[in-house]
């Protein structure tokens, strides 16, 4: 008997499995070809790239535009619609397709498609991209491609043959799909880069991240922010190889991984910039306060001939962690048409519309040249402090003349332009509303070295500033995800997602690395009696309700 999946564009499952997935405008079949890899939890991704590059190609229609115009600003008369292929449109390669759901969707909710490659090397998801793609009646818009992504891109390096966008989505980390990535963009192309080892970027294993992307990262609350600028690095870092650099529209962390949208251009002179765009950092082993360093300094050195001539050169100081990318991680602009964008039709129809508007508009609330973020909780921690309120903490830096913002990568961010002096000091006079147990005034300690300095001011926690609490937070728009549902996470390695295989492989591996006592010593009836218990175990798994597998997912 066949089985069938349906999943709808809410990224609600059904059981039993039925033979149709359904997103949005797209179905992928999950019968067939060996089973299907679909993670419901990454339609807020793929909902954010048709976004990212609908207004993309707007921004190129207004450059080509320009061009021809010779500077004079007016608008495209000519109109382009989803489902249509243009001979001017964009060439679109997803270089890692599996069931050419993202390539699918794309075909149907892009404007302006001239030709999309769903590349894969498997041969079974090769046929399932087939099948899908005649499936959606789409063949007009999607070549379908098997070959390995790498040696596909390398062979795309001449202009003719090179891609507006090149979207890469692996599972783990992106690097060894960068450098072909790169040379097979056209100048001003699109790169959508995703890493899902963040374990490796958030710095649990420092040494293999060196080796992954050229960096060290530090265990830190801004973890995630960190993991986006050393992903940035190394895209840039394979970039000025050919004389290219990036610029930053998008930069996202999001549920199990982070995803960056990157324009590429060519320039050998701009290229000199990248060194005083990358940093390296120092972080306090006691406090946990961080300092940037950069790897260049830029002066400037007017002449009479060229008024806006620069100097590179190298500061000095102790470099311990990254380098990491350090300029800004996204296009205030990109990112406001973003939100137009999705708030008109077809865009505002997204099943995850409302939390790509919360998110995007938080993005839109960061401080752009400010690296990195402190965590109230963590500060409050070192000092043993009791919390204090977001608003009052976000209230005193205001009044006392700094910036500040959330950061959409972590809940109870704070990302301010205030020297680490002027931090601690604020959470000295809030010491005094709520002063800690002399017994945890112990001599050699943070804590002890902190509060025992008086406060150089006093700071307004009470009157709340008008700008303490921006719009995203007062307007309650959807941040941060809500509870991760029974998917969430980035999956296994070409494993099914979705269907009864998912459990039996954690039921499987269980005990793996367990040591038994040698079979050969226990007596047969004790031996039978620990396989029925076992089999008893594995029969309990298999009948647990569906609240019961959620944990068995998790775990």
């Amino acid at each position: 008997m066949e089985t069938e999946v349906t999943v709808s564009s809410q990224s609600q499952v059904t059981y039993p499995i039925k033979k149709i997935i359904k997103e949005r405008g797209a179905e992928i079949i999950a019968g067939g070809n060996g089973g299907v890899f679909y993670n419901p939890v990454q339609e807020f991704n793929r909902d954010l790239s048709i976004t990212v590059i609908n207004c993309y190609f707007q921004y190129l229609l207004k450059e080509r535009q320009e061009k021809i115009s010779n500077g004079n600003n007016q608008d495209c008369v000519k109109q382009y619609f989803a489902a249509n292929k243009y001979e001017d449109g964009l060439r679109i390669l997803e270089a890692l397709s599996a069931t050419g759901l993202r390539s699918i969707r794309y075909a149907k909710e892009i404007a302006g498609v001239k030709e999309i490659i769903a590349n894969d090397l498997s041969k079974q998801a090769v046929e399932a991209i087939r099948d899908n793609v005649q499936h959606n009646k789409v063949e007009h818009l999607i070549e379908v491609s098997h070959a390995d992504a790498t040696t596909l891109m390398y062979l795309s390096t001449s202009p003719s043959k090179q891609y507006d966008c090149i979207d890469l989505d692996p599972y783990g980390c992106p690097n060894r799909f960068l450098d072909a990535a790169i040379q097979s963009l056209k100048d001003g192309g699109l790169l959508l880069v995703t890493a899902t080892d963040m374990a490796v970027l958030a710095g649990n294993a420092p040494e293999a991240c060196y080796v992954k992307y050229g960096s060290v990262p530090l265990r830190m609350k801004s973890c995630h922010e960190m993991a986006l600028r050393i992903l940035l690095h190394c895209i840039e870092s394979y970039a000025n190889r050919y004389g290219k650099y990036c610029v930053p529209l998008l930069s996202i962390s999001a549920d199990f991984y982070v995803r960056v949208f990157v324009r590429i251009f060519s320039s050998q002179a701009k290229c000199k910039f990248s060194m005083s765009k990358q940093s390296m950092i120092y972080q306090c082993t006691g406090c946990s306060t961080f300092n940037l360093h950069p790897l260049g300094s830029i002066k400037p050195n007017p002449t009479e001939t060229r008024p806006t001539q620069v100097k590179f050169g190298i500061p000095t100081g102790p470099p311990l962690g990254g380098p990491i990318w350090s300029d800004p991680i996204h296009d205030n602009a990109f990112v406001q048409r973003l939100i137009e964008a999705i708030n008109k039709t077809p865009l505002s129809e997204l099943s995850t519309q409302k939390r790509l508007n919360g998110m995007l508009t938080m993005v839109l609330e960061e401080l752009q040249d400010v690296p990195l973020y402190y965590t109230l909780d963590k500060l409050c921690c070192v000092l043993k402090l009791e919390i204090i309120p977001i608003l009052k903490f976000r209230t005193a830096l205001l009044y006392a003349g700094y910036r500040v913002s959330f950061s959409h990568a972590y809940k109870n961010s704070i990302k301010t332009d205030a020297p680490a002096s002027v931090i601690w000091d604020i959470l000295r006079c809030w010491n005094k509303r709520h002063p800690v147990k002399e017994e945890r005034m112990i001599n050699g300690t943070p804590l002890k070295e902190i509060l025992s300095k008086a406060c150089t001011r006093e700071y307004n926690f009470d009157d709340l500033h008008p700008e303490a609490n921006p719009k995203s937070r007062k307007e309650a728009l959807s941040r941060f995800q809500a509870n991760p549902t029974a998917f969430w996470g980035p999956g296994t390695r070409a494993t099914i997602m979705i269907g009864e295989d998912k459990l039996a492989k954690s039921y499987r591996n269980q005990n793996k690395k367990q040591k038994y006592k040698p079979q050969e010593n226990i007596k047969g009836n004790e031996l039978d009696d620990q396989q029925k218990s076992k089999q008893l175990k594995i029969d309990e798994t298999v009948g647990v309700d569906e609240k019961q597998q959620q944990s068995y997912f998790e775990r």
